[in-house]
């Protein structure tokens, strides 16, 4: 039941948003504030539900050390994208035809803020974290990285092949990222970041969707298991690859951290055990 009413405020908050953006007809200042507005107030509404619901300090979304990570996830997801978009141009498969639009590219950074809240806090936050309750870290990072991924396939240029790549390179990865830290913010700096560098800065597709043109006028032309086709860089083998060497990573500082979770009949055993 609390799973349903946590994903159910933050739902309701990511669809009013949406509408409202929608309405708004991608008018710069007005989707900035609206993204930014929707992003705020659900971390509000799942700080809200999840402490009255689960009557425990809320610490995955607390104050303490939230700037410092969100800033490290930025450089992380920036970086990332940076060099994924720099391998395909390498092959000359990407290229920048000109300036595209600061506006596109304003409208986007809030688009962005409010996308990566609303799905950190639903599929990290709420999923992953009580799936791992019940049946432990590997099983919630594998079932929640999977939903994840076929979520997508709901986007207007979505592929199955996308869907499984943003599953393995994003759900994996954010989840590895909450794993290690056990805290929000480094996932949500490595999602804006990606997002925003993939559409708002580099000027190319994000998961299929046909997005507002960012910065960079940015063409991509090749083989679509370099630069993703249609559905955009996210289904190229590079983002898969840095994907997969940033979960890794993670999952070797969660493992050393001792944050990994057993399933909850393990736990249970362990505990009668203990003299």
């Amino acid at each position: 039941m609390r799973l349903i009413k946590q994903l159910a405020v933050v739902l309701l908050i990511s669809l009013i948003g949406g509408q409202l953006m929608a309405a708004a007809d991608w008018n710069t200042p007005l989707a900035l504030v609206i993204g930014f507005g929707t992003a705020v107030a659900a971390l509000f509404g799942y700080r809200w539900v999840v402490g009255r619901t689960e009557r425990r300090e809320v610490t995955e979304v607390g104050r303490p050390g939230a700037a410092a990570a969100v800033g490290r996830g930025l450089l992380i997801g920036l970086g990332m994208f940076a060099a994924v978009i720099g391998n395909i141009a390498l092959l000359g498969d990407y290229h920048v035809a000109g300036w595209g639009s600061v506006s596109g590219a304003l409208a986007l950074f809030g688009f962005t803020a409010a996308a990566a809240v609303t799905e950190e806090l639903m599929y990290r936050g709420v999923l992953f974290r009580i799936i791992e309750g019940r049946l432990g870290t590997w099983a919630a990072l594998g079932l929640t990285a999977l939903l994840f991924g076929l979520s997508h396939l709901l986007n207007p240029n979505a592929t199955l092949w996308g869907a499984l790549a943003i599953a393995v390179e994003a759900g994996g990865m954010l989840g590895a990222a909450y794993v290690a830290t056990r805290s929000l913010w480094l996932p949500i700096g490595i999602h804006f970041a990606w997002n925003f560098a993939e559409g708002g800065i580099f000027g190319t597709d994000v998961s299929g969707t046909n997005t507002p043109q960012g910065l960079l006028d940015g063409v991509l032309s090749g083989p679509s298991m370099v630069t993703g086709g249609a559905f955009g860089p996210e289904g190229s083998v590079y983002s898969v690859t840095a994907g997969l060497i940033a979960t890794m990573a993670f999952l070797w500082l969660a493992r050393r951290r001792g944050t990994i979770v057993a399933p909850r009949r393990r736990r249970t055993a362990a505990a009668t055990l203990v003299p």
